[in-house]
């Protein structure tokens, strides 16, 4: 058999656009790119007659192609995903019958390694061998060797596109290949030497610096360095092993999010760790009705919060998303107005004819804002009175400043002030939901003239809770806002004032105005609002025309389809259901809000790990869920029958720990976070 019929090609798998850390493979150690540092060391190696980098067609890619090239080396170039596709393609390009494969996230790879693996592999004729079927090598240091008559026969017999991306996994896995391991005579495999975060390059650019000019540094000569100089490997420790092969191209980019956001994201609700740490996919490719794709394709019914409320009429609603298209088509901005903010006004105010003008923001706490800089100005005076979750502002915030305590039963417990002026102190005063007595006690102390609340919180406002504020309010002339960003739409046509026969001074309407597009309204009366040209409230973005645009479409067809009522009957029945499991599996819940955001939680000291171990079943049979529902006029009988059947076996397995000192032994991994908590 000559060389070339058993060629032995070393494939190295790269590209530019890694989810946690991309254009790693050219970040430059002593100004040559990691991959050509890699490249170099595989070329020392005795059994490797070819080097090919594999990398993708992606055009990315080719700044890595054309830098590998200019190194003299050979480049293959294809599927960007099917990473085994790659593989076979690149081999067959290349007469190579047996393949070594090296992972472009390697470049402190030992070519003595290599040879080791290589020569087990021909001793044991087996089909696959490498050096991590159990890991006894540091990190880095990985080296498989397979045939590729092996590599065209697991992709043959699985289509399983994550086996495909990781193009080994399912021979390790498997029984239908012959396989072999190299093992080191001490278990290094804690040491971490590769390259997937910045921390990796850190120490990774350290080993290098330490050595250079010396660059054909051997494993013997690093494990002597961590012994001399342990700093040096410290950076990255904290990171788990082979993390990115079980790590979902969701959870990857959400590693990389937290390193560049504060908090990973722009709000705390979507934030990963309130629904299932290490495991909420967290980013979305599409949505449309019910139902949201994850970066992998993987489809989800969401039972869950429906974009935190804003999709009444479910994600990607052709007729508002069509009204949408046409607005871009004609244009978003320009130097004019756009006149559907004068129709939408005109709407608004039809719905809530005590109402006489409007003005728009965009987003609840922005609008919040605006109605209280507006209440003030016509109060003349600054302290208020609330109740309610009602945006992150200065102005609301200032409620802790007197007690870290005081907002939470209205947003979130143990909220930090850092940057909220201390000259706000005594400006804000929270009182309970439907305690009157404790309301007017605040009234009369504090000499309030403005009530900012909102109409409903878990449970409904009581009558002579109503009736009394109605007296309250008149009798001391108080300014009184409602704010339904949230609770609008959901039971009527309008705000839920409406239905409860009380109207205020100033009404904010949100989340399902835009059905998923940012627009919010501030509606009030007439001598109250025409104060807000006495005072600045301005912004470029608040007159783009994409969020009046689809709060009309939303509107008509909310009026056409009474979806108000649609998805009120849908929230009880999801009630319904929670209740009658709870019940026959002896689990106590208590079911708050309205029934289109329904919500419950756990009766007993382990709330948080049975919601957590809820999203983390529901998320294995393809559901989004947690313990709250905002419903949509597209949730389906068929995605409630699947949600019953699954939370069924789940209360089931719940009733049998709720006792248990181990409970937390049915969790995958940590507990969700409550409240507010820096993530660090």
């Amino acid at each position: 058999m000559t060389k070339v019929d058993n060629l032995r090609i070393a494939i190295i798998q790269a590209r530019m656009n890694s989810l946690r850390f991309p254009g790693k493979v050219l970040k430059k150690i002593r100004n040559i790119p990691n991959i050509i540092h890699l490249l170099n060391r595989v070329k020392k190696a005795k059994f490797v007659d070819e080097i090919v980098l594999a990398t993708s067609t992606n055009p990315l890619d080719d700044i890595l192609s054309d830098t590998v090239k200019s190194y003299n080396y050979k480049i293959f170039r294809g599927s960007e995903k099917n990473v085994l596709l790659r593989y076979i393609n690149c081999a067959e390009k290349y007469n190579g019958k047996t393949i070594i494969r090296i992972t472009g996230d390697c470049p402190l790879i030992d070519p003595e390694i290599i040879d080791k693996t290589v020569k087990l592999f021909v001793q044991k004729e087996v089909d696959y061998c490498s050096n991590i079927n159990p890991p006894t090598y540091p990190d880095g240091l990985d080296v498989e060797v397979v045939k590729l008559d092996c590599l065209k026969k697991s992709y043959l017999k699985n289509k399983n596109e994550k086996n495909r991306e990781h193009v080994t996994k399912f021979i390790r896995e498997s029984d239908f290949f012959t396989k072999a391991n190299l093992y080191n005579k001490e278990n290094f495999s804690k040491l971490r030497w590769t390259l997937d975060e910045q921390e990796d390059f850190n120490v990774i650019s350290s080993v290098y610096k330490n050595f250079y000019p010396n660059l054909n540094f051997k494993m013997q000569d690093i494990l002597k360095l961590m012994k001399k100089k342990p700093h040096l490997f410290n950076e990255n420790i904290h990171i788990k092993r082979n993390e990115g092969e079980i790590m979902s191209e969701g959870q990857k980019l959400w590693t990389r999010a937290r390193k560049i956001i504060p908090n990973g994201n722009s709000l705390l609700s979507k934030n990963p760790e309130m629904f299932l740490p290490n495991f909420w996919p967290s980013y979305f490719s599409k949505a449309k009705g019910c139902q949201i794709w994850d970066l992998e394709g993987k489809k989800y019914i969401d039972m869950s919060i429906m974009g935190i409320g804003t999709n009444i009429l479910g994600y990607n609603n052709d007729e508002v998303d069509a009204s949408v298209k046409q607005t871009i088509q004609n244009g978003n901005m320009s130097t004019f107005n756009c006149p559907e903010e004068v129709y939408l006004a005109e709407k608004l105010i039809k719905l809530h004819p005590w109402a006489d003008m409007v003005k728009y923001a965009r987003t609840g706490g922005e609008a919040n804002a605006i109605a209280v800089r507006i209440a003030r100005a016509f109060t003349g005076k600054d302290k208020i009175a609330i109740c309610g979750y009602h945006g992150w502002h200065d102005w609301y915030l200032a409620a802790n400043l007197s007690s870290n305590k005081n907002l939470d039963e209205h947003l979130l417990p143990g909220l930090n002030t850092k940057g909220v002026p201390r000259n706000l102190e005594e400006t804000i005063f929270p009182f309970n939901f439907n305690n009157y007595e404790e309301l007017e006690n605040l009234v009369y102390k504090e000499k309030i003239k403005i009530i900012k609340m909102e109409i409903f919180r878990n449970f409904p406002p009581t009558e002579v809770f109503l009736e009394k504020l109605s007296k309250l309010v008149n009798k001391n002339n108080i300014l009184l806002i409602f704010d339904e960003c949230t609770s609008g739409f959901r039971s009527n046509f309008g705000g839920l004032h409406l239905k409860y026969k009380i109207n205020p001074d100033i009404l904010i309407l949100g989340k399902a105005l835009g059905n998923g597009y940012a627009i919010t309204a501030i509606l009030g009366k007439k001598d109250v609002m025409n104060v807000a040209q006495e005072t600045f409230i301005s912004s470029t973005f608040w007159t783009e025309r994409i969020g009046p645009t689809a709060a009309l479409k939303t509107l008509d067809i909310m009026e056409k389809t009474k979806s108000w009522e649609i998805i009120e009957k849908k929230g009880k029945q999801i009630r319904k259901i929670w209740r009658e499991l709870s019940k026959k599996h002896n689990l106590k819940i208590e079911i708050l809000g309205l029934p289109a955001l329904s919500t419950f939680n756990f009766l007993n000291v382990n709330d948080l790990v049975f919601k957590t171990y809820l999203t983390q079943e529901m998320l294995k049979v393809g559901i989004l869920a947690s313990n709250s529902i905002y419903v949509a006029t597209t949730h389906t009988d068929g995605m409630f029958n699947k949600y019953y059947e699954k939370l069924d076996k789940i209360f089931k397995k719940l009733a049998t720990v709720q006792e248990s000192e181990n409970v937390n032994d049915i969790l995958d991994g940590p507990v969700k976070i409550s409240g507010f908590k820096r993530l660090n």
